[in-house]
């Protein structure tokens, strides 16, 4: 094999299996999922036959609410959804009233996709919040009520649910344990683990929260990997086989053509 079809074959070879390593390593991280934060347990399960570590974070747990329109809601209806939530109080003079506008606008960004994600704004006062109040609130911002909870509870419950469910306070260290009244959202994936928390009056870090509500939407089960994750580990030999398939057409065209050639002379 004269010196030129050796060279044509390593091309032939070298370049798909060059971009089979560049997609590889550059995709790698291409997408930026949310970080979990906090788990419950660290162990070993088995995927598909293989032990491998498994980490049991922490879901947030059911609650029972009664909505702006009186209706009886829990965070169980919302299974399959992302939830962005709040905590607030109809009579806050100070950043209740900010923070509800941040929520409006993160409304208002996906008003085309209403069913991917859901706001629930908790009461921290229940006992001047009542149904009527919320209402009246929810109104004056020209909400969507469709996917969007002022809600009030027992607040025993809502503290509890506060602190030790989304963990308000370590997310912001200086709340006062007395009175919820911090300026965070607090994201929920569709399996209730908590995935960010987002101050409402920082416009980068609404930005960040706009951008990682539909990244949530594309996170996999990694118990029940796709299809093309199961073809990855074939792509090299798939390669190798395009180049030499384009090496053997050339190599034939190229006699062919010579054969022409020869004929002509």
């Amino acid at each position: 094999m004269k010196s030129n079809s050796v060279i044509a074959l390593l091309i032939a070879i070298l370049l798909p299996l060059a971009g089979y390593w560049m997609v590889k390593v550059y995709s790698k991280d291409a997408v930026h999922m949310p970080p979990h934060y906090f788990y419950d347990s660290v162990g070993i399960t088995s995927v598909r036959g293989k032990q491998v570590n498994d980490t049991l974070w922490h879901k947030v747990k059911n609650i029972q609410f009664v909505n702006q329109l009186g209706d009886s809601v829990s965070l169980d209806s919302l299974h399959g959804k992302i939830i962005v939530l709040d905590f607030f109080f109809s009579r806050c003079p100070s950043i209740c009233p900010g923070m509800t506008r941040a929520m409006k606008k993160l409304q208002q960004s996906y008003e085309k996709n209403p069913e991917i994600v859901h706001f629930v704004s908790i009461s921290i006062d229940p006992e001047h919040d009542s149904v009527p109040q919320l209402r009246k609130f929810a109104d004056l911002f020209n909400v969507n009520h469709d996917n969007w909870w002022f809600v009030r509870g027992n607040k025993k419950e809502v503290y509890d649910f506060a602190f030790n469910e989304v963990k308000a306070s370590i997310a912001d260290p200086g709340i006062d344990t007395a009175f919820i009244h911090t300026e965070n959202f607090f994201l929920l994936d569709t399996n209730r683990v908590v995935r960010g928390w987002y101050n409402g009056f920082d416009t980068l870090k609404q930005a960040q929260l706009v951008a990682d509500i539909p990244t949530l939407m594309l996170e996999k089960d990694k118990k029940r990997p796709s299809i093309l994750r199961e073809f990855i580990p074939l792509l090299p030999i798939i390669f190798i086989g395009i180049g030499i398939t384009i090496f053997v057409i050339s190599l034939l065209n190229r006699n062919k053509n010579k054969k022409n050639a020869d004929a002509i002379i």
